[in-house]
């Protein structure tokens, strides 16, 4: 049985990779990794399924024992993505999508590199503006904030090997889906091993 793959997802605040990564788990045979934090549980938040919610003891242990493919406090919480979970599911030859940020995806190709890296762009920054907008929840200062580091974040696409830009919904979704088939198409030691199964079969 060929292993799943690993697709990793970033792009700017507002650019749409949460509703993209839900498509794909809709549409495809995909599933989306659950991280693990030591904040305390949201209304409506289920262990295991929103994140695996565990004590910072045993999350220092985990990146003692190398268990995350990447981590980071954000606020003085952990955040990370357990490394056994999305390997199992790999091994199971399921692919697996990682909606991380940049600082995530970076230590995510040093340590798994075999990754592939797709980079989620707004159509505009004016469009950008409007979604961040929509939200309701973002004063003026706050959004030229998250504005100025978009910016800063596409600086980074160089570093990914796909970018899709999220114009139309459902285009998004299936350029997204494309990429993840014509992935599996890549030559790599599964067809090495198939021509040496016909040579067997002469």
């Amino acid at each position: 049985m060929r292993k799943g793959l690993l697709f990793v997802i970033s792009g700017p605040s507002g650019a749409g990779k949460g509703t993209i990564c839900k498509g794909l788990t809709e549409k495809s045979n995909i599933d989306l990794s659950v991280s693990m934090t030591t904040r305390k549980p949201r209304p409506g938040e289920i262990d295991g399924k929103s994140y695996y919610f565990v004590g910072e003891e045993t999350f220092l242990r985990k990146i003692e024992e190398d268990g995350f493919l990447e981590h980071a406090c954000v606020f003085g919480h952990y955040y990370g993505t357990p490394k056994a979970a999305v390997m199992e599911n790999m091994e199971k030859g399921r692919d697996v999508v990682l909606e991380i940020d940049i600082q995530g995806a970076m230590q995510v190709r040093r340590s798994y590199p075999k990754a592939i890296f797709i980079f989620i762009l707004p159509p505009s920054m004016a469009e950008l503006r409007k979604r961040i907008t929509g939200r309701g929840s973002e004063t003026e200062a706050a959004i030229n904030q998250r504005l100025g580091e978009a910016l800063k974040e596409v600086s980074y696409i160089d570093k990914y090997d796909y970018c899709v830009v999220n114009g139309e919904l459902q285009e998004a979704v299936d350029r997204t889906i494309a990429i993840i088939k014509a992935e599996h198409s890549r030559v790599t030691e599964d067809v090495y091993a198939l021509i040496e199964k016909y040579r067997e079969e002469l």
